[in-house]
């Protein structure tokens, strides 16, 4: 596995600097806000080809979450539990000077999307969510040992290095996604979380926080939500079930639910032009607003 790749793609991108650190982000296009969540072992290259749609109507912004494939730590003491990171979002918004921003988000990212706008609704005026933890699947239970393994001292970094061996990568992804993992998607996902201790150290921080007393007590507050929601969903996905999207429908008082087929988990990859054009049709609704 290349780091060159990783880096190249980096160069890319522009930084801010919060209370909690250094936050890397990518800047794209002209038009009313679009800020792009993902979720655990990927970053903003899950949204690359949905992007490279909306960018031309749309000012697309992506930062890269200290969920284990960014490339620069957080401060030590960062706060990463899912209310941590909803924090940073709000705190990255604040930062870069913007309002009526629609959050679209992914996994983990849809979760802290949920959170977001029950934490910090004052400049959010629309959601996306694609395939997320949702009410009490947070985390799924397929992927819970994982959270309860990384309590235990080096069992992040033994996973670290299971993950220098190419199948395992491809298996994993495989998982989420229809669409085969890319040599660049591989390189950029995975080769922080081998490289560098501090994100070892970060998604240690994000798994061990996690917990479905945070997506349940959000759940609380959707009906406080009145901005335009859209919940996108893919229907082949064995770890978020097309329940979870009738129930985040049925939660919201402004929600249209669109079913995506041919998608597991991961519709950004598997999916990105269908993903697109359902984020084009919400906005000519006059949902999303610049």
């Amino acid at each position: 596995m290349s780091f060159d790749t990783q880096e190249n793609h980096t160069q890319k991108y522009k930084t801010v600097e919060l209370p909690q650190g250094i936050l890397h982000y990518s800047d794209r296009g002209q038009g009313p806000i679009l800020i792009f969540l993902h979720g655990l072992l990927v970053n903003g290259r899950l949204w690359r080809d949905v992007v490279s749609v909306l960018e031309s109507e749309f000012r697309c912004i992506v930062p890269e979450l200290p969920l284990g494939s960014h490339i620069q730590p957080m401060n030590p003491d960062t706060d990463l539990t899912p209310p941590g990171v909803a924090r940073l979002v709000a705190d990255f918004i604040t930062a870069l000077d913007l309002d009526n921003v629609t959050l679209v988000g992914n996994d983990t990212g849809g979760a802290i999307c949920q959170l977001v706008i029950s934490q910090y609704p004052e400049k959010i005026s629309g959601l996306v969510l694609t395939n997320c933890d949702a009410f009490e699947n947070f985390l799924p239970l397929f992927f819970r040992p994982l959270q309860y393994a990384a309590r235990i001292p080096g069992f992040i970094f033994a996973f670290a290095q299971l993950m220098r061996w190419s199948l395992i990568r491809h298996i994993l992804f495989g998982l989420l996604a229809h669409r085969p993992l890319g040599s660049e998607e591989d390189a950029a996902y995975f080769t922080p979380l081998i490289r560098f201790a501090g994100v070892r150290h970060d998604l240690t921080k994000a798994v061990c926080g996690i917990s479905n007393r945070y997506t349940i007590e959000a759940a609380s507050s959707f009906a406080n939500f009145n901005k335009p929601v859209l919940i996108v969903w893919g229907e082949n996905d064995p770890f978020f079930s097309y329940r979870f999207a009738e129930r985040l429908k049925q939660s919201f008082p402004n929600a249209r639910l669109e079913r995506i087929a041919k998608s597991r988990t991961f519709v950004p990859e598997d999916q990105p032009e269908a993903l697109a054009q359902l984020i084009i049709s919400f906005a000519v609704t006059g949902s999303v607003r610049s």
